[in-house]
């Protein structure tokens, strides 16, 4: 007994028993699922067992119609929330940290709030303000100023202004956080030695506070294509359900759930979450070697 105890708190032992808990959920619940779902994207899945199909899921996919709409709705997708989820907090949070905020601390949990709401409740809110009734908020705001009521989700441009307008409220707050920590990282008297040189507050933002704020942005654009590409309960709740009006709301995501949940296509539905990613991937490598987080270095002789 002495013995193991002995083992059990030695230097060489004890960091692998504090690591086990985190190891073995990262087998099960990840690694496990993973290697999982590539195995049943080469098989036809079905109640009564599986059969292997090679890569006949990958060639269905290569020209389903339905799939390539996914995927360059999830794309587009993330591009426009990465044009407003970046700029936006990035500024709100300089506005924040600036000595012309007061009360820093109320406006903080002000601009986190709506990310502790529910994705069900939010989408189901903002569909009611969205609805094509002349009752709904944003008809009335159309007929306040004489505009006709406006079918906002039947087309894809207003649509979408209602998807990213529950992406900016619901968001905007947790990337400002994360790049409020990134500014409190920075050492304040980089900024004291620019007012000596005579620097503006221009010229302190793109020369100082954007290049040290490099890794904090480098982690949000991380995040952020993950979720743009994996957005999925959004636009089910915006069109109650996964059917939107000429597949104007389809994800990548959605499709997913449309093969695999409701029609129990769990094989080809694997095969598109394995597509996605490898796009997700794809995509996070090509920003992490654009702005220098990977770097190739070739050894000195």
């Amino acid at each position: 007994m002495n013995k193991a105890k002995k083992l059990l708190y030695s230097q060489k032992v004890a960091p692998y028993v504090f690591a086990l808990p985190f190891m073995l959920s990262l087998i099960i619940f990840w690694a496990y699922p993973l290697i999982s779902g590539i195995v049943m994207s080469f098989q036809d899945v079905s109640f009564g067992g599986s059969q292997w199909v090679g890569s006949a899921h990958y060639q269905k996919l290569a020209k389903d119609p339905f799939f390539s709409t996914a995927v360059f709705n999830s794309v587009e997708y993330m591009v426009l929330t990465l044009l407003l989820m970046i700029p936006i907090p990035m500024f709100l949070a300089v506005l924040l940290e600036s000595r012309l905020t007061k009360a820093k601390g109320a406006w903080k949990v002000i601009m986190y709030i709506p990310a502790l709401t529910s994705v069900v409740i939010s989408g189901m809110l903002f569909r009611l303000m969205f609805s094509e009734g002349d009752g709904s908020q944003m008809n009335q705001l159309m007929q306040a100023i004489g505009k006709a009521s406006i079918p906002w989700l039947k087309s894809k441009g207003t649509a979408w202004c209602a998807l990213l307008l529950l992406c900016v409220w619901r968001w905007t707050g947790v990337n400002m956080l994360y790049f409020v920590s990134g500014l409190k990282s920075i050492d304040t008297s980089i900024y004291e030695s620019a007012d000596i040189d005579g620097a503006n507050g221009v010229q302190k933002f793109f020369y100082l506070t954007l290049p040290l704020l490099k890794p904090t942005t480098v982690y949000v654009v991380t995040i952020s294509v993950f979720a743009g590409l994996s957005m999925f309960l959004e636009s089910f709740m915006l069109w109650n359900g996964n059917s939107s009006p000429k597949n104007i709301g389809l994800t990548i995501v959605g499709y997913l759930y449309k093969r695999g949940i409701e029609k129990n296509d769990m094989g080809y539905a694997c095969a598109v979450g394995v597509v996605l990613m490898v796009i997700a991937l794809i995509i996070n490598f090509i920003q992490l070697f654009a702005t220098g987080t990977f770097s190739i270095k070739k050894k000195e002789d």
